[in-house]
Parts: C-alpha cells; structure tokens; sequence
C-alpha cells in the first residue's frame, strides 16, 4: 500500500522533498513507516524518534494501523514561551 508523509519544518530540511510516498505492507503502522523512512531519508533517522506523527488532524500512537492512502505528518515537538 502507498502511504504519503508530509514533514514538518524542522524535519524536511534533512529529507529529499517534504512529502514522500512510501509503499508498505497491508496492515503496516506508524512505527513501521518510521523504520521504512529511515531506510529511505537515513538523515532523517536520528530525528525521528522524537517526531509526532499526525493522521487526519489527530496525533496518533505508533502502533497506529495504517491505509493505502493515508497521509501522515510528521512534526517536532516544540516548546518555549513565559
């Protein structure tokens, strides 16, 4: 199945583009997209462990089951402010 990952700013600096498609197996989850990505972006790999994944609006866990199609964002977790 194909499944498309957007990355967010501090992430797309380091990939190819900042939207990807990737092919998985049917029934694959985030974690499993994660591992694939890092396959493919290896610059990537040292920041995504810390990456928030997001479907459909919603941060999801890594065990998430993903579906051809699906769109994944991948952001940082930012923090700051008084």
């Amino acid at each position: 199945m194909r499944v498309r990952v957007r990355l967010g700013a501090g992430l797309s600096r380091l990939a190819d583009a900042p939207l990807l498609s990737l092919d998985l197996s049917e029934g694959a989850s985030v974690d499993d997209l994660l591992a694939a990505l890092s396959t493919e972006q290896p610059a990537l790999a040292p920041a995504l462990p810390s990456a928030l994944p997001v479907l459909a609006g919603t941060q999801v866990e890594r065990e998430q089951s993903l579906h051809a199609g699906d769109e994944v964002a991948l952001l940082i977790p930012v923090a700051g402010g008084a």
